[in-house]
């Protein structure tokens, strides 16, 4: 992992984000102590969870082509609103 000093990081970001996908995580120091780290795109999906879209996190769901789910929808033209 490469250590960026915060001063070099800032005029250097566009390098820092290349590094952080051609190389691996980046690491942004201040006064010596580790403060920040630059991870590419993919990475951060891959560590979150989040390289599914919405349609296949449903897909997922043990409901997924279930038929039996009754959903009942109110059928009236107005609610009443309480105040």
């Amino acid at each position: 992992m490469n250590i960026w000093q915060m001063q070099e990081a800032k005029a250097r970001l566009s390098e820092v984000v290349k590094c952080a996908e051609s190389e691996g995580p980046q690491s942004i120091t201040l006064h010596g102590q580790s403060v920040a780290v630059v991870v590419s795109r993919s990475m951060f999906d891959r560590m979150t969870g989040n390289e599914h879209s919405l349609v296949s996190f449903m897909r997922l769901s043990p409901l997924y082509g279930a038929d039996d789910i009754a959903l009942e929808r109110d059928t009236s033209l107005t609610r009443e609103v309480s105040l």
